[in-house]
């Protein structure tokens, strides 16, 4: 009586079961109902006689809701040699026969029987075990229209790599435990392979980048190893980075600055945001404030330094040409007739000061903006141009760029700020900074890293993409590393020279990307589906990182004395300021 009570009671309480049981259950041949969404299952029962790393890779990244269960099962290895030496027996005696009767070589034959030999030597050997795979994979769809179309796409991607599947018929029920992690394989469906075949099944592929020089990007998400690397073993030491504003491209930026300068590279960086003082007072580096009202002075018409191994003559001519295109920025369109005016007035700009491909660079003074302005003047033509020109010497802009240079770049980091400029100044000023910083890279050969933040703000112009792309190709002559970093890859990549920047980096950086510029990236970079959902669902300081042909899920981690000195949280910032940290 207590016993058939008790029943009773229990079956009036409510248990986790009944809270996650469907409503409903509804079994069919080839689908199940499971609630309101329909299930079918298929399970893999013929693989090719080679099978590639990672070939799995397409199904499990496909875009469409899916379960998938891999069991191994091993088998006894004598077992399997004993059925082994029978198989051959057969296959040599079907040889035989046809031989005997004069038939045609049968090459399937053969094969099986080159096949069976090579395994039966590994197995004895022990370099491979044998094992039965099952495959069973479970389809969702809001209607069994929805299967049948899910189900002709896996298919076809399957049977592409000559591998076959079908639906478990009357086993649905089966199937689909099978699917759900109770580590119970009912359907019972396997196919006998060795454990380096089974071994391609699994589709994460993870590229190991620890070397035993360099210094550390970040942690290997797949395997939690290392990523040390020195991009200057690499065929050239240019990167990119791309990421959504916050993503941590700035973060990961400063961490590279700071462990660079530990291992004797000078590090140049142009800072749109003012992102980079902290850091540059905490190691001692030189701090560049470029603004309207600034102290500090670039003179475009600087002389770049002889060149070993150059001619002077070219080396003025390529100065002219680059001094050319700053001026296309800051005058805007032109017409071909002015164009070829401008040209010809730098030409006599420099021969004002007695200054020719054959002058002595050290020895002379270099001409400024008035000069130009002056020059422009007296040509027939020029006066629109000096014009236009003269907000830069006498207008609004007045003492941004008509100065002699007075900068001091004898430090180990050096930063250039252009935050306090005006959006229209931004373009021109990176042009001028990275101008000046060219020559002198070119005139001594020293371990650098140029870092250029928030490059889209050059890019934008043809002739300041066109000037970076240059550098981006020579760099390496020069031992240079250019870091190309932008949060806006849509107008980086709109430009003619996006993707030969792209192409000419061996290193790159993807950080959280949104939704918006997702196929870009994708496409750039040629991602996978799965590699572009990661980069979607990143967290901060989490990304992609490729190096060569090798690439890897990074994860950017940082010592508590490094944070408190690349950190970008405004929060983290304030604190800071109120107790700066010890030297």
């Amino acid at each position: 009586m207590l016993r058939e009570a008790e029943r009773v009671f229990q079956r009036g309480v409510t248990t986790l079961r009944d809270i996650v049981a469907p409503a409903a259950l509804d079994v069919n041949q080839n689908w199940i109902k499971v609630g309101e969404r329909y299930a079918r299952t298929l399970f893999v029962f013929s693989y090719p006689r080679f099978l590639t790393t990672n070939w799995f890779s397409p199904i499990v990244n496909l875009d469409q809701t899916l379960d998938v269960s891999l069991f191994i099962h091993p088998i006894d290895t004598s077992v399997v040699l004993q059925n082994l030496r029978k198989k051959v027996a057969e296959i040599e005696s079907q040889i035989a026969l046809r031989e005997e009767k004069g038939f045609v070589r049968d090459p399937m034959l053969e094969t099986a029987y080159r096949d069976i030999e090579e395994l039966r030597d590994r197995l004895q050997e022990s370099s491979v075990r044998l094992f039965q795979l099952s495959i069973y994979l479970t389809l969702w769809g809001k209607d069994p229209k929805a299967l049948d179309d899910a189900e002709t796409i896996v298919r076809a991607l399957l049977e592409g790599k000559m591998v076959y599947a079908k639906p478990a018929v009357f086993q649905q029920a089966e199937g689909l435990k099978s699917t759900l992690p109770y580590n119970e394989d009912l359907l019972g469906v396997g196919t006998n392979l060795d454990s380096a075949t089974i071994a391609t099944t699994f589709p994460f592929v993870s590229f190991d980048l620890t070397s035993d020089h360099g210094i550390l990007y970040g942690i290997n998400r797949h395997n939690n190893s290392l990523i040390l690397f020195d991009r200057f073993s690499l065929p050239n030491a240019n990167s990119v980075s791309f990421g959504v504003s916050g993503g941590g491209k700035s973060y990961a930026t400063k961490l590279e600055i700071l462990r660079s300068l530990m291992f004797d590279t000078n590090v140049v960086v142009i800072d749109p945001e003012n992102e980079y003082q902290r850091l540059t007072e905490s190691v001692g580096g030189a701090f560049f404030p470029i603004s309207l009202t600034s102290k500090h002075h670039i003179n475009p018409f600087d002389l770049p330094m002889p060149v070993e191994g150059e001619s002077q003559s070219d080396l003025f001519r390529s100065h002219l040409l680059e001094v050319v295109g700053l001026l296309r920025i800051m005058l805007g369109a032109l017409t071909p007739e002015q164009d070829a005016l401008l040209d010809k007035a730098v030409v006599e700009t420099y021969a004002s000061r007695n200054i020719t491909p054959d002058s002595d660079f050290t020895a002379v003074t270099p001409p400024v903006l008035a000069d130009l302005v002056t020059i422009l003047e007296r040509l027939e033509g020029g006066r629109d141009l000096a014009i236009r020109l003269q907000k830069y010497t006498q207008g609004a802009y007045a003492g941004f760029i008509n100065q002699p240079s007075n900068l001091d770049l004898d430090n180990r980091l050096v930063v250039f700020n252009i935050r306090d400029l005006e959006d229209e100044l931004r373009g021109v000023a990176m042009y001028l900074i990275l101008h000046y910083i060219w020559n002198i890279v070119r005139a001594k050969l020293v371990k650098r890293l140029l870092l250029v933040d928030e490059a889209w703000w050059l890019m934008k112009y043809p002739e300041g993409a066109s000037f970076l792309y240059s550098m981006v190709k020579r760099a390496r002559k020069y031992y240079l590393g250019v870091a190309t970093i932008t949060q806006d890859i849509a107008d980086f990549m709109g430009s003619p020279y996006g993707q030969p920047i792209v192409t000419n980096a061996s290193m790159q950086f993807l950080f959280k990307q949104s939704p918006a510029t997702i196929e870009t990236v994708q496409k750039t970079f040629n991602l996978t589906d799965e590699e572009k959902y990661l980069l979607l669902e990143s967290a901060v300081g989490s990304g992609l990182f490729f190096a060569g042909l090798k690439h890897v899920a990074i994860e950017v981690v940082a010592s508590y004395t490094e944070d408190k000195l690349v950190t970008t949280k405004p929060e983290e910032i304030l604190a800071l300021r109120e107790k700066p940290p010890e030297p």
